[in-house]
This record gives structure tokens, sequence and C-alpha cells, in this order.
């Protein structure tokens, strides 16, 4: 396909049109750029822009220019060393350069065009085709968006808002209202002045009479006004509660002793994408974080991602303490719950049927989606095999993945809230 650039110079705001076709043209090459800064940059520099570089050959563009004119003769140099027919054998070496190696007088090439995204950009292609799993409208509260919507007809509004086809409606009714008397009286009026012309021509003082009666019915009707204030309509808009999709999202680790500090730190990246995610794509999304070790609690943002609290290791301690503050705070009935775990998969053995049995019955019937990400490069423990058969239970609202390092941090966030297709 051939693109025909317009090079001419852009007007006010015109160039942001113009960038956001470039990134539409150039949309795998750099969705492909932006995994690969994911896959090597700390999640902590996610809100960051990004260098992308295309090839030269991907950015060639068509030139128009006039071709020679007139009979060109041109004489090309003879060949005294191949014949038609023979095969050129393949040079010595290797075709690929290092970058090493001494300089030489002859070749040309191209430089890969590179030039940088933003933010808000980086950001996009990141989280293209992730969503939260089965987000459904629940009964909004204290909503603070409204749409205009068209609600009839008014009496009163705006001037700029006046329906003219209603109002001359209005008016045209108002007018046969008001003089359908009068006109009855003025068609009898008429036909009794056709009478008397016809059979009493000589009655001169009855003739005249009905038509100065005629005269006064006409101008009773003419002294109607064709327009009044009483006939104007207007377009009526009011202000409606956009419904919106209130959603929150309980994000619970595992700070107990059995956690390293580069399994906390892996942790703590996960849940900094979900972040980041969720207040990028989520305008009503609230976010509760608990830690817990032997015991649980709920804590802020700063406290969550950097308080170095540790203890012991009792899960349950955690889902309880989600449990209470759903029924609490967060009513099934009006908020989509999610819920994301992370641990090293390391429990108190006889607290891992506790934990299944409070997620079977407590949690997973209320809950939206609920996603268990285990950190460890050891073979799982009894905590994986329990949350197994809650995941057996519910196919379509449980996920469970293994984070072994952090390079692996995203692949997973990709494959846990991949956009799901409607069914």
């Amino acid at each position: 396909m051939s693109y025909v650039i317009d090079r001419r110079l852009n007007g006010k705001n015109k160039s942001t049109v113009n960038r956001q076709r470039f990134l539409r043209r150039y949309r795998e090459h750099i969705k492909k750029a932006v995994e690969e800064a994911v896959s090597r940059r700390s999640i902590m520099d996610m809100e960051h822009g990004e260098q992308i570089s295309i090839p030269g050959r991907d950015i060639d563009e068509p030139v128009l220019h006039h071709g020679r004119g007139g009979k060109q003769t041109t004489v090309h140099p003879g060949n005294k060393e191949f014949t038609a027919g023979e095969h050129i054998a393949r040079p010595q070496g290797g075709g690929g350069g290092s970058g090493r190696g001494k300089a030489g007088n002859s070749g040309e090439g191209m430089d890969d065009f590179v030039f940088q995204i933003t933010q808000e950009e980086f950001l996009e292609f990141m989280f293209e085709d992730l969503e939260l799993p089965n987000l459904v409208k629940r009964h909004l509260t204290g909503a603070d968006t409204f749409k205009t919507v068209r609600a009839g007809i008014a009496n009163e509004g705006n001037p700029s808002r006046i329906n003219i086809v209603r109002t001359l409606r209005s008016a045209h009714a108002r007018r046969i209202a008001l003089t359908g008397s009068s006109r009855a009286l003025l068609r009898e009026a008429q036909k009794e002045l056709d009478r008397l012309k016809v059979e009493e021509p000589d009655n001169f003082t009855d003739i005249q009479e009905t038509e100065a009666e005629i005269e006064r019915l006409k101008a009773r009707i003419n002294r109607l006004p064709f327009l009044d204030t009483f006939d104007l309509k207007y377009n009526l808009l009011i202000k409606q509660p956009n419904p919106s999709s209130k959603a929150v999202m309980f994000c619970l680790m595992d700070v107990s002793g059995s956690m390293t500090q580069a399994t906390k730190d892996i942790a703590k990246r996960f849940f900094i994408l979900l972040y980041l995610f969720l207040k990028r794509n989520y305008d009503r999304i609230e976010v509760v974080f608990i830690r817990h070790h032997t015991s649980a609690r709920e804590v802020d943002e700063e406290e969550f991602f950097y308080s170095r609290e540790t203890g012991g290791t009792i899960v349950s301690s955690a889902l309880k303490l989600m449990q209470e503050v759903m029924a609490e705070r967060y009513p099934a009935s009006d908020w989509n719950i999610y819920a994301a775990q992370a641990s090293d998969g390391d429990n108190w053995n006889d607290d891992s049927p506790i934990c299944r049995d409070i997620l079977a019955n407590q949690i997973m019937p209320h809950v939206q989606y609920y996603t268990y990400v285990e950190i460890t490069p050891r073979e799982h423990q009894a905590l994986w095999y329990e949350y197994e058969r809650i995941g057996e239970a519910y196919p379509d609202t449980f996920a469970q993945q293994q984070l072994v390092s952090a390079g692996d941090i995203y692949p997973v966030f990709r494959e846990l809230f991949q956009r799901r297709l409607a069914t």
C-alpha cells in the first residue's frame, strides 16, 4: 500500500491529528517496542514514556517528481567476469557486521527512525486489550457524572432550543380553536349573502347588513395574532445520572517471614502494576489494601508497599478480614468485587483447608473475579492445591498463576486480565 504524506505546514493543534494517524499506522511496531520495554524496565518506571525505533525500510514514502523528457541514450560498461546463466558464489565471511573493524570508503544505508511516545501513549499500548472480567453495572448511589438527554417538549426554555414545528402547530391549533365559532358564523353569513343576491337582488337593506356582518366577522378573525407567546414550544433537555460500573479491588499480600525480600519485591511490583492499571482505566473504583502474616490488617497505600512488618503465616486471617470489609462496606448488590492475592504458598498446614472454606462459602459467591499469584520457584504446597479445588468449582471467576521471577510479572498479568469475548 502506498501512502501520500501531506507536508504542508500545519495550523494550530493539527499536529495532534497527524500524530494519532502516525501511531495507528505503526501500531504493531510500537506495541512490540512497548512489550520489550516492559520486560526490561522496573515496574516503578511504567509511568514514563519510551523511545520507539522503526526500521528505515518501513517508513519509505513515495516521492512525486517530473520524469526525464526526450530520448535518452545510455552506454553500459561490459562484463568481463560473468556470462548469462552462471551462478555467483557466496562471498566468504559473515554478512552481518558486529560494529568492529576498520572504516571503509564505500556503502550506504539508513538509520532507524526513532521517536518518543508520551507517558499516556505508553500506558495506552501497555494496557491495550486488558479489562476487569465480568464487570457489570450496579446500582449507583451518589453518582457525580451526568449526561444530557432530550425529555420532550416544554412551554419555557432557551430561545436557542425553540421547536419551530411544534410552535407553528400549536399556533395553528390555537387559531382554529379560538376562531371556530366566528368562522362558522362567517360561512353562514356568506351563504345568506349568496342567496340574497340570487333570490332577492332588490333587497338592498338585508344585503348591506349581511355584508357588514361578514366584514365584522373577518375583522374579528384577523385580530387574532398569528403567533402568541402561549404557542412557543421548546425542546426540553435534562441531566440524567450516567450509570457507571462501580468496583472495588481487594489486594491481599503475604508479608510473613517465609517471604524473602526478593519475593516481596515481586509481589509489590505485581500490585503496583495492578494499581496503575485500575487507576488508569476505571474512574469509579476503590482499592482496599490488606497485609497479613499471622494476623491481617487493612492499611493505606504507603504502608502496603513500604512497611517492613513481618511474622508467621496464617492466610485465612486476610480472607476473614476481606469478608468482614465486604459485608460492612461493599455489598455485592451495589459493587463489582474483585480480589488479587499474592503469596509464596507457604502456610500453616491446618489453615489451608480453612482458606478454601472461606473462599468457597463466603467470598466466591459474591465476587466477580478472584486471582491468586504464587511467587515461588519451588514445588507447590497445600495452599495451591486447595485453591485448585476452588478453581474447579468456579472456573469463570477464579484464576491462579505462578511467578518465578520479575520477568514473569507482565505476561502473567496479561494472562489474568486478558479481555474476554462476550458470550
